[in-house]
């Protein structure tokens, strides 16, 4: 059997040793490699398929490790993750305590920068340009690769506003596919669109107007071609932009279909690329399904109501809106400031928008939460989604922070649901009119009830509510964990343990909270957001405000450290927070 030249490439210097004339070879053993290991393990798919005669050539032209490259977002990374000596354990993608999907400074001297949001390239690629300058070392090259929805986010402007008045030795490559997870967004994509198509643009590029030196666009999947563009620029000094045209998905017929599908699309056949196929026994529905039916069944009574989304409207599933109601309906792409901040101008003109954004995401867009949102009581209404542990994507997705980053802000009212049906009453009674920002956060994957659509109705603000009453230990949880409280509750002694759901963060239901600390004197708190400032945070500061003195106070949370990546259900054993240490640690307890 012919030896694969993809078996004797161990690094990149092994790489460079083959002839120009073999590396159309390797790009279709890389091509096949990255397919047969993300059909059977899941994974990122499409947008590595797409880099993959980039990704051939930028480490055959430069000389990595020592030129630094990153990979915007990051998860276009596989074929370069493959290439840098992570061949023979990339089976282990994305699970615990395997390699990360994404690039990570601690695993690979390789990885230049760890990326998992996007646009972050162009401003560490600058700033490492300066650092070699600064250090004397002018021979060194930094390399960018941006995809066109990441170019548009205000990041990415402010790195390349910075970079055209530097003579840094930066080269940016704009991976052009008209794709991020859905199809790109936006004026700046419309130009770029223009620019592929050799329609008359502006007398003056936009790159070329930021001091940039442009050149493309070029065929992405021409290997020849790319090498030869790049040697050309390796001799040209300052700021280099290259932009080159690619297929998301490129070698799997379904993936350059389906581009969306197959961004990420589970397990599938490696030779057909059909998916696998799914079970037709009723599941209850995804909470993101449950919002986005939800805001489109409310949007059609309510003509107030507005939604938006920072380039996720299949993940969010804003795309039901999107698809029945687009004039109320809005992708800004990429762009979490700008959302929000839209968001919050919409709600000064007695709109009512719904904000629809991933844990991890809103991060981002904190500012604009405090200043624009917040200090103005707009009645914004952030859907948090991904809230908590969200698996495979691990440290940079996990949506461990918003409790606490959110919880100190003033105005703000923070709800976590128990359920679906308390998700859809949520989101029914803050469009009847609300006087403050209102955050409802949700978690990733599918929720608890099968028969979900009951009749709305309107939840009080500020009030949990009793699951079960018991007479030793009271257990407070927030949001979807509880329902891990209610299926041990058959395995609890009886009349032990009792369960508050407290529905909300902020406000606390102070009444349900005096009954509590006055009948039990061991208190247990449940949450799936970071421990330090959050839940179990608030109900201490309540339990000192209110000087309940002698009661023990346990908290369950995510502890002090960034989680790592793997199923959740491994994740929550890691963190002690599965359904079996949960009930251990309440019989110790008793």
């Amino acid at each position: 059997m012919k030896s694969k030249l993809l078996e004797h490439i161990n690094d990149p210097k092994d790489l460079r040793k083959l002839a120009k004339n073999q590396l159309e070879t390797v790009g279709k053993e890389l091509r096949e490699f990255i397919i047969a290991v993300v059909a059977a393990k899941e994974g990122h798919l499409g947008a590595s398929l797409g880099v993959v005669e980039l990704t051939i050539a930028l480490h055959y032209v430069f000389d990595t490790p020592n030129d630094l490259l990153i990979w915007d977002v990051g998860h276009q990374a596989y074929g370069h993750k493959i290439l840098t000596g992570r061949r023979e354990i990339f089976h282990t993608n994305r699970q615990l305590g395997g390699i990360s999907g994404f690039p990570k400074r601690s695993e690979s001297i390789y990885d230049a920068f760890g990326t998992g949001h996007s646009s972050t390239s162009i401003s560490a690629a600058l700033g490492m340009a300066i650092a070699s300058k600064l250090k004397g070392d002018f021979q060194k090259h930094h390399i960018a690769v941006i995809g066109d929805a990441s170019i548009a986010s205000g990041m990415a402007f402010e790195g390349l506003n910075h970079a055209g008045v530097t003579d840094a030795n930066l080269l940016i490559i704009l991976n052009d596919n008209t794709m991020g997870i859905d199809p790109s967004v936006g004026a700046l994509k419309n130009y770029f669109t223009d620019v592929k198509a050799g329609k008359k643009v502006r007398k003056n590029n936009i790159i070329e107007a930021l001091n940039f030196n442009y050149s493309g666009p070029i065929d992405g999947h021409n290997i020849g071609d790319i090498i030869t563009e790049l040697e050309r620029l390796k001799s040209i000094k300052g700021p280099k932009f290259l932009h080159i045209i690619t297929t998301k998905g490129k070698g799997l017929q379904q993936a350059e279909l389906d581009q969306v599908t197959y961004h990420a699309p589970g397990k599938f056949d490696k030779i057909t690329g059909e998916l696998n196929a799914k079970n037709n026994i009723p599941q209850p529905p995804k909470y993101q399904d449950v919002f986005g039916e939800t805001i489109v069944e409310l949007a059609k009574i309510n003509s107030k109501i507005v939604g938006i989304t920072p380039a996720m409207p299949t993940g969010s599933s804003l795309k039901l809106m999107l698809e029945e109601i687009p004039k109320r309906a809005f992708d800004v792409g990429i762009a979490e400031q700008h959302a929000v901040t839209l968001a919050a101008g919409m709600a000064t003109q007695g709109l009512i928008p719904f904000c629809a954004i991933y844990s991890t995401f809103l991060q981002r867009a904190y500012d604009q939460i405090v200043h624009d949102v917040a200090l103005q009581n707009l009645p914004v209404i952030f859907c948090i989604d991904r809230s908590g542990i969200v698996g495979e994507d691990g440290a940079t997705h996990h949506g461990a922070f918003d409790i606490a980053y959110l919880r100190c802000i003033p105005n703000i009212v923070i709800f976590a649901p128990l359920n679906e049906i308390e998700l859809r009453n949520m989101m029914y009674t803050a469009q009847l009119g609300i006087d403050f920002p209102l955050a409802i956060r949700y978690p990733r994957g599918q929720g608890t009830l099968i028969d979900w659509k009951k009749p709305f109705s309107k939840i009080e603000i500020g009030k949990g509510a009793c699951v079960f009453e018991a007479s030793e230990i009271a257990v407070l949880s927030i949001g979807t964990i509880g329902n891990k409280l209610i299926e041990l509750q058959p395995e609890l002694p009886k009349n032990k343990i009792a369960h508050y759901t407290m529905r909300f963060v902020k406000p606390l239901d102070e009444d349900l909270l005096h009954y509590v600390f006055k009948k039990f004197k061991t208190i247990v708190t449940i949450e799936d957001g970071t421990i330090i400032g959050g839940f179990g945070s608030a109900i201490l500061e309540f339990a000192a405000n209110n000087n309940y003195k002698n009661k023990t106070i346990k908290h369950l949370g995510i502890p002090d450290h960034f989680i790592e990546h793997g199923k959740v259900d491994e994740l929550m054993e890691c963190i002690h927070l599965s359904k079996e240490y949960i009930k251990e640690f309440l019989l110790k307890l008793l």
